[in-house]
């Protein structure tokens, strides 16, 4: 196997995800004592995050590009950002590397077009949400148009994720605000849901939800570990989704 290095700490809560289904994937692909080979680079998130809110992307973007020079320096052959809102600063890590980045924003891609959806309801952080390099990612590479909701619930998606999820809190009326938000986009023509923010997946695990759900932390994991293993991606990554859905 070859070693996958990650860029985590975004928030650590949903690197351990990341960590722990990358060692799972690899075991039961490979069985018995066998483990991922990976290298970990975990950020101080309190600095990334005081960066986003400041609008310092550039600022932002030297600091994960250090760190994921640093990874490529000891021996990565490919990394996973295990973030979605810092994908935006994709183009600065990629220019400070030999090694492929994996994105997210791919991951997601290939497993809404692998099930046919052609529009998709989105959230994540507001970054993610509003502007336009992770929607347009969607567009121009895999066709797919992305609704997101409007101002208002946006900014409280955001403060949830920043003020609970990040720091480990998963409340059920949280729950229960998400899931009101995707029944308004499934009414607006939504057919599958983003879970566009590493966290939201452990805040929505094991829901029924109105929409499927796509949880970009367990595609992108999947993404990671065909790189490990050497295999061809399934035809239909829907496997990488948390939960079951309501049937109406």
């Amino acid at each position: 196997m070859q070693t996958l290095g990650v860029l985590g700490g975004m928030s650590w809560e949903s690197t351990v995800t990341y960590y722990r289904l990358l060692n799972e994937g690899v075991r039961d692909h490979l069985g018995g004592l066998h483990s991922a080979p990976l290298l970990l680079h975990s950020v101080d998130f309190a600095l990334i995050a005081a960066m986003q809110k400041s609008g310092d992307w550039q600022g932002a973007g030297k600091v994960l590009a250090h760190a994921a020079h640093g990874l490529q320096q000891a021996g990565a052959t490919a990394l996973l950002l295990a973030t979605n809102t810092m994908h935006k600063v994709a183009p600065a890590i990629e220019a400070a590397m030999g090694i492929p980045l994996l994105h997210i924003g791919d991951a997601v891609g290939q497993a809404l077009k692998a099930d046919g959806v052609k529009k998709a309801a989105l959230l994540g952080t507001r970054f993610t949400m509003q502007e336009a390099f992770y929607r347009e990612r969607l567009s121009e590479r895999f066709g797919i148009e992305v609704l997101v909701p409007p101002p208002d619930e946006q900014a409280e998606i955001d403060r949830i994720i920043f003020q609970q999820l990040c720091v480990g809190q998963f409340p059920e009326a949280s729950k229960r605000y998400y899931l009101d938000c995707l029944a308004r986009l499934k009414e607006q023509g939504a057919v599958a849901a983003i879970l566009g923010c590493t966290e939201i997946g452990l805040l929505l695990e094991g829901c029924a939800s109105p929409l499927p759900l796509l949880d970009s932390a367990h595609l992108h994991v999947q993404m990671g570990l065909d790189w490990l293993l050497g295999v061809e991606q399934e035809a239909n990554t829907r496997v990488a989704g948390i939960g079951p859905t309501t049937s109406n």
